[in-house]
C-alpha cells in the first residue's frame, strides 16, 4: 500500500545555532498542527551539539548530517531531492513562524497557481516590519542606487524599490529574501534547484530571477506573518559573512548580465562607495554630535570601496 505524500515538507538548515534552531523547530511543531508534513533539518557540520540535539528533542525530524558548511543552497538541496511534499517550506534557524502562517501560505499558493513562491510577512524581534522584497540586481539598478537616486525616490515606478512599501499587501515582487518562503514543487521540477555556485548570498535572488524567467509568478503576502531574529550562525563570523554577500552579488552579475554587466557593476559601486565616504567625512566634520554615527557609515563604505577594488578577504566557504 502506497503511503500519500504530505502536503507539506519543511526544510531548515542548521549551522552551529543549535538553541535556536531547537525553538525554530518547535515554534515549527505548532504551527503545523494538524498539517501533514515531513520536517527535515540539514546540518551543515555544527560543531555545537546541534545533530544530537536534534535527534534527541526530536526523533521525527529527518536529519541530514554533512561533514562539511555545504552551503545554504546546496544544503537546501539535499533535502528537497529526498522531499515528497506538494510545497517545500524553506525556514531560517532564526525564523519563527506566528500561528496560522505555514496554512495561510500553503492556501496562498493553491489560490495562485501560476505562483512558484511565497514569502511571508517579516518581523523583528520587536514587532516591527523587517523588509524582505527587493527587486532584481542589474545595470540600471546599480546605477539607480549608487547615484543615490532609490534612495531620493524610493516610491518611484521605475527608479525606486519596495524600501518604502510597508509590506502590507499581496503582490508580486521581483524577490524575496530566503529567512521563510513556500515553494511550488511543481515549479522547481521545470527550473531547477538552488545552484549550487552561490554559496551563502543571492542563491534565492537567482532562484526568483529563474522562475520569473520561465514565466512563473513571485509573490508577497502579509497573511502569514514570520517572526526573523537575523541572528543566524553568519553574525558569529562577520567578516566572512561580508565577504560572501559581496562574492554573491557578483556571481549573480556575472550569470546574469555577463562580464561586461559584471565590470559595470563594480564600476559604478567603486564611485557609489567613493561619493558615500566623502559624504559622511562630510557630515563627520560638520554635524560634531554626530560624528560617530557618521566615521562608522565611512568606514562601512571604505570596506566596500576597497573590497570592490579587489582587496578580497575569506569566506565562509574556506571554513
Amino acid at each position: 500500500m502506497s503511503v500519500e505524500a504530505p502536503p507539506i515538507s519543511a526544510i531548515i538548515v542548521s549551522y552551529n545555532t543549535r538553541d535556536m534552531t531547537l525553538e525554530c523547530l518547535r515554534t515549527l511543531h505548532d504551527d503545523l498542527g494538524d498539517l501533514s508534513a515531513e520536517v527535515f533539518v540539514v546540518d551543515n557540520a555544527s560543531s555545537d551539539g546541534s545533530a544530537a540535539a536534534i535527534r534527541s528533542a526530536f526523533p521525527q525530524v529527518r536529519l541530514i548530517e554533512n561533514a562539511r558548511n555545504a552551503g545554504f543552497g546546496a544544503a537546501n538541496n539535499q533535502a528537497m531531492r529526498q522531499a515528497q511534499g506538494e510545497f517545500f517550506l524553506l525556514l531560517n534557524s532564526d525564523a519563527f513562524p506566528k500561528a496560522g502562517a505555514i496554512q495561510a501560505l500553503m492556501d496562498f499558493l493553491r489560490e495562485h497557481p501560476d505562483a512558484a513562491l511565497v514569502g511571508p510577512r517579516l518581523l523583528n524581534e520587536d514587532g516591527s516590519l523587517q523588509p524582505s522584497c527587493y527587486r532584481f540586481p542589474g545595470p540600471f539598478r546599480a546605477l539607480c542606487e549608487n547615484l543615490l537616486l532609490t534612495a531620493k525616490f524610493p516610491a518611484h515606478p521605475v527608479l525606486g524599490d519596495y524600501r518604502s512599501w510597508p509590506h502590507d499587501a499581496e503582490r508580486a515582487v521581483d524577490f524575496v529574501i530566503g529567512a521563510c518562503c513556500l515553494v511550488r514543487r511543481a515549479a522547481v521540477e521545470k527550473v531547477g534547484l538552488f545552484d549550487e555556485d552561490f554559496f551563502l548570498y543571492a542563491e534565492e535572488t537567482d532562484w526568483c530571477y529563474r522562475f520569473r524567467q520561465a514565466g512563473w509568478k513571485v509573490m508577497f503576502t502579509p497573511r502569514a506573518e514570520v517572526v526573523h531574529l537575523n541572528k543566524g550562525s553568519g553574525k558569529r563570523q562577520p567578516d566572512r559573512v561580508f565577504c560572501e554577500f559581496h562574492r554573491g552579488q557578483e556571481r549573480f552579475f556575472r550569470k546574469h548580465h555577463g562580464l561586461s554587466g559584471l565590470w559595470f557593476f563594480r564600476a559604478v559601486m567603486v564611485f557609489g562607495a567613493s561619493l558615500r565616504v566623502l559624504v559622511f567625512l562630510a557630515a563627520a566634520l560638520a554635524v560634531p554630535r554626530r560624528r560617530a554615527q557618521s566615521l562608522s557609515l565611512v568606514a562601512q563604505w571604505q570596506r566596500i570601496l576597497t573590497w570592490t577594488l579587489g582587496f578580497r578577504g575569506p569566506g565562509l566557504r574556506e571554513n
